[in-house]
C-alpha cells in the first residue's frame, strides 16, 4: 500500500511518488500565434522548474509522460523536433542532476529512439545511476498497455521453461517484470491542459493513484502548481477499500 510522507517545507502529507502527463505544449504556442515548437521549449523550462521544486520538496519518485508511442504518428518535423529537445535536455541538465542526487530512469520502448538519443538517454542513466535523492523517470515511446503485453510474455515465457508455475502469478510478481519494477506505485498522477483521461499512462502502477486534472497548460506549470496538485492530494482520503475510521487508525 503506498504510504505518505512529509516534506520538510509541507506539514500536509506528501505522496512519494508523482505522474504527470505533460499535456498543452501545441495548444499553448497556437493560442499566442506561436509554432508548436515554442510550445515544445518552453515545456522544456516547465520541466526543468518542476524537477527542481520536486527536489526541493523532497519527493522521492517523479514520472513525466515524455513522449507516447501514439506520437510517433506526428509530422515528421515535430517528432524530429522533440527528439532533438530531449536530447538537449539530457545534455545541459546532467551536471545539475549530478549535483543534487538525482537519477534518471528511462521506461518505453527505447529501441524506437533515433540512436543518438537512445546512446545519450543510456550514457545519462549510467551517469546519476549513483543518484539517491530523487528518482526522475522519463516515460519516452512509453504506452501502459504495451508494457503489460511485454511483461506478460515474460512471464509466458518463463512458464514455458518451466521457472514458474501459473499459481506464482501474482501481482508482485507482474510488478517485478513491468519497466517500472524498482519504483513505489504512484500515489498522484496529474494531468495538465484540461484533458481528462490518462492515454495508457502507468494503468497498473497508478490503479490506486489520486488523480487531479487540471486546466493549466505544461508550458505554465511550475512549482506553484506542483504545489496546488500537492495541496489537493493532501485533501483527499485515501481508504484503499477500508472504512474512513480503519485508515485513519493506520494513519
Amino acid at each position: 500500500m503506498p504510504t505518505a510522507f512529509q516534506s520538510p517545507s509541507h506539514t500536509e502529507p506528501m505522496p512519494r511518488h508523482v505522474a504527470i502527463i505533460m499535456d498543452g505544449n501545441g495548444r499553448w504556442a497556437q493560442g499566442r500565434g506561436l509554432p508548436r515548437t515554442a510550445g515544445h521549449e518552453k515545456g522544456a523550462e516547465a520541466v526543468r522548474e518542476t524537477v527542481r521544486h520536486a527536489r526541493r520538496l523532497g519527493l522521492e519518485c517523479l514520472t513525466l509522460f515524455a513522449f507516447s508511442t501514439l506520437n510517433w504518428q506526428r509530422p515528421t518535423s515535430e517528432v524530429r523536433d522533440l527528439m532533438d529537445l530531449l536530447e538537449r535536455f539530457l545534455v545541459d541538465e546532467l551536471p545539475e542532476m549530478l549535483q543534487n542526487g538525482i537519477r534518471l530512469v528511462a521506461i518505453g520502448e527505447r529501441e524506437l529512439l533515433p540512436a543518438k538519443v537512445r546512446t545519450r538517454l543510456e550514457e545519462t542513466e549510467a551517469r546519476t545511476a549513483h543518484g539517491k535523492d530523487m528518482t526522475l523517470v522519463l516515460a519516452v515511446s512509453y504506452d501502459g498497455r504495451r508494457d503489460l503485453v511485454r511483461a506478460a510474455r515474460q512471464i509466458a515465457e518463463l512458464a514455458r521453461r518451466g521457472e514458474l508455475l501459473p499459481a506464482d502469478v501474482d501481482e508482485a510478481q507482474l510488478a517485478s517484470v513491468l519497466s517500472t519494477a524498482d519504483l513505489p506505485d504512484v500515489d498522484l498522477l496529474v494531468r495538465t491542459s484540461g484533458e481528462k483521461r490518462l492515454s495508457g499512462f502507468l494503468p497498473f502502477e497508478a490503479c490506486y493513484a489520486e488523480l487531479h486534472f487540471t486546466p493549466i497548460h505544461w508550458p505554465d506549470f511550475g512549482a506553484e502548481a506542483l504545489d496546488a496538485s500537492i495541496a489537493e492530494f493532501a485533501r483527499r482520503h485515501r481508504r484503499f477499500g477500508m472504512t474512513g475510521e480503519q485508515a485513519a487508525a493506520l494513519g
